[in-house]
């Protein structure tokens, strides 16, 4: 459960770092959930490298 919680918690933060940037940098802003899905399928494929290594 603790594990869910910090994914949650670190893509929230992922999203609002992305688009910070994204703003300060004068690029297209992406859409929040945009960032967080990929954030979550990032996370999800490094915790499968690191059951299998």
């Amino acid at each position: 459960m603790e594990g869910i919680l910090s994914l949650v918690v670190m893509s929230l933060l992922a999203t609002f770092c992305v688009r910070w940037a994204a703003v300060r940098l004068r690029v297209n802003v992406p859409t929040k959930v945009a960032v967080i899905i990929v954030f979550v399928l990032v996370a999800g494929a490094l915790y499968g490298q690191h059951v299998n290594g």
